[in-house]
């Protein structure tokens, strides 16, 4: 299987780059043209879509042509795809558009949007903590399939969200979806 990594480049989301540091044979595309990328999309069976969202897709932060570098646009090239949507609010994207594989909820991974999500005050320390560990299980597993990558990073990410708020905000934003 051919795996494409769509990560646009991004300082506050490199710890996002453990989720796939362990895979071999991968296309990383971290800038470019949406028409490169749905390219690729039409050319590769795992499509990893990394960073910064809203309910309406991946931002392309700059690094894309457009707001968004997955959009509604983008819906028909994934459908038969093994799909990683790792972003906020990439939930409400999969659900509306019945798409499969590993996705985020609103996912916590700054100090502004734990202030936004309501959470209690907690330092980038807490949030860093929180976001290692959550790439690094799910980087550690997601080379043996989605199933056994879901459930083994859940119940290893479950463990520090005992003692970090932020860690059990976001694990209970995590979800895997197979329809078809």
């Amino acid at each position: 299987m051919k795996t494409l990594i769509i990560h646009p480049e991004d300082k506050t989301t490199y710890f996002l780059r453990a989720i796939y540091a362990k895979l071999e044979n991968y296309t990383l595309v971290t800038s470019g043209s949406k028409t490169d990328v749905n390219r690729e999309i039409s050319e590769h069976d795992k499509i990893f879509m990394l960073g910064h969202g809203s309910p309406y897709g991946l931002y392309s932060v700059g690094q894309f042509n457009g707001e968004y570098v997955i959009d509604k646009n983008t819906v028909v090239l994934l459908r038969q795809k093994k799909c990683v949507f790792i972003w906020c609010n990439a939930d409400k994207f999969v659900t509306k558009y019945n798409l499969n594989g590993l996705y985020s909820g609103m996912f916590v991974s700054e100090v502004v949007e734990a202030k936004l999500v309501g959470l209690p005050p907690v330092t980038q320390a807490i949030i860093d903590e929180s976001n290692n560990l959550f790439a690094k299980a799910l980087g550690e597993e997601i080379g043996m399939g989605f199933y056994q990558a879901y459930h083994k990073m859940l119940s290893v990410y479950k463990l520090l969200s005992t003692t970090n708020v932020v860690a059990k905000y976001n694990v209970e934003r995590f979800y895997l979806a197979v329809n078809n």
